[in-house]
């Protein structure tokens, strides 16, 4: 698989330009696609604003990846998952990122997990009907913020349209991080690429070889789940820097 042409943007990077700006960049910086968030450029409800981003992507040849949702497990209705599923129908992708919660399974209580566990099987109930695969974003304060909890929910669900992104934890060490990357790879659908360390973020370009190490111990799922790779946040938030950070992760894909 040629994994350059599976390189993209999460707009989120970007909350400030509109999506033609977005767009424009994504093509000058010789990416592919884009993953749209839910919060600024593709609010679910906004039907007007989602059909415009699909034909900029028609003009502009890009494609959506995945659709950047806040919905939250075990907190929101399982219901407003069908609304998101129909707004990423529109957008061309049926990846749909959501969040376990907002805690760390350590700290939440047994009311809290029963809810997140039940609505789990809903979850994946409504995205056998849909036909679209709901992700859990790999983050801080979430159920999924440690790979042992990560697992258990997915192997709670027992779908495969319950999946998982991948990216380095910026607080947690290296050794935390390729031990998360080599477990979580089957269930990987997307990977956010950034380098980050604790509350810095830096050039790309400076951490290339660790990010060679990680992709390595995706080994297969790669190619086997059609990973895309996107960039996330820019280290001085520019959208001219996304052309420098566009190679860095080209670099990277020719591990």
């Amino acid at each position: 698989m040629d994994f350059l042409k599976k390189a993209g943007l999460v707009s989120i990077s970007f909350r400030k330009n509109t999506v033609s700006e977005i767009a424009s960049a994504v093509t000058a910086a010789g990416l592919s696609y884009v993953e749209w968030g839910s919060d600024v450029h593709a609010k679910k409800d906004s039907t007007t604003a989602l059909f415009n981003i699909a034909e900029i992507q028609k003009e502009t040849g890009i494609k959506c990846s995945s659709y950047g949702t806040y919905f939250k497990l075990g907190m929101n209705d399982t219901d407003e998952l069908y609304a998101y599923a129909d707004a990423a129908n529109i957008l061309g992708t049926n990846v749909i990122r959501i969040w376990a919660g907002n805690r760390d399974a350590r700290d939440m209580d047994y009311a809290e997990k029963l809810r997140l566990f039940g609505d789990i099987k809903k979850t994946a109930k409504i995205a056998e009907e849909r036909n679209v695969t709901f992700c859990f974003e790999c983050h801080d304060r979430t159920y999924v913020s440690e790979i042992n909890s990560a697992l258990a929910l997915l192997d709670y669900a027992q779908s495969d349209k319950i999946a998982m992104y991948w990216q380095p934890n910026q607080f947690r060490s290296l050794e935390t991080n390729l031990e998360y990357a080599q477990r979580i790879a089957p269930y990987a659908k997307i990977i956010h690429v950034f380098n980050w360390e604790g509350n810095g973020r830096f050039p790309l370009t400076e951490s290339v070889e660790t990010w060679k190490k990680y992709l390595c111990l995706f080994g297969n799922s790669l190619e086997k789940n059609d990973v895309k790779f996107l960039l996330e946040f820019m280290p001085d938030d520019r959208i001219e820097t996304l052309t420098t950070e566009a190679q860095a992760l080209r670099d990277i894909l020719r591990y």
